[in-house]
C-alpha cells in the first residue's frame, strides 16, 4: 500500500487547526491518516520515516543539533512576525 500524505499549510484552513487541537496551528503532516504537528517535528519525522529516499538532517550529530536550532529559530520568528502582523491588522480595523 502507498504512502497517503496530506500538508495542511494554509492559515485558513480550519480542517488543519482541528488536526492541531492543542495549538491550534499550522503546518499538519498527515501520513496514512495520522496528523504530526509542528514544523520542527514534522521535519524530523519526514527524516526518520523515510531516511532512506533522501535524508533532510545531516547524519553527524552536531551538525544535526546545528540544524535543528535554525529551525527552532526560524519557527520561533516566523511566529513573532505573524502575531505582529495580526495585531497590526486589528488595529487598523479599529
Amino acid at each position: 500500500m502507498a504512502d497517503e500524505v496530506v500538508l495542511l499549510d494554509t492559515w485558513a484552513s480550519m480542517f488543519g487547526m482541528r488536526m492541531n487541537p492543542i495549538h491550534k496551528k499550522i503546518p499538519v503532516l498527515i501520513h496514512n491518516g495520522k496528523p504530526i504537528c509542528e514544523s520542527a517535528i514534522i521535519v524530523q519525522y519526514i527524516d526518520e520515516v523515510w531516511k532512506d529516499k533522501a535524508p533532510i538532517l545531516p547524519s553527524d550529530p552536531y551538525e544535526r543539533a546545528q540544524a535543528r536550532f535554525w529551525v527552532d529559530y526560524i519557527d520561533k520568528k516566523v511566529e513573532f512576525l505573524i502575531s505582529c502582523e495580526i495585531n497590526l491588522f486589528a488595529e487598523d480595523s479599529s
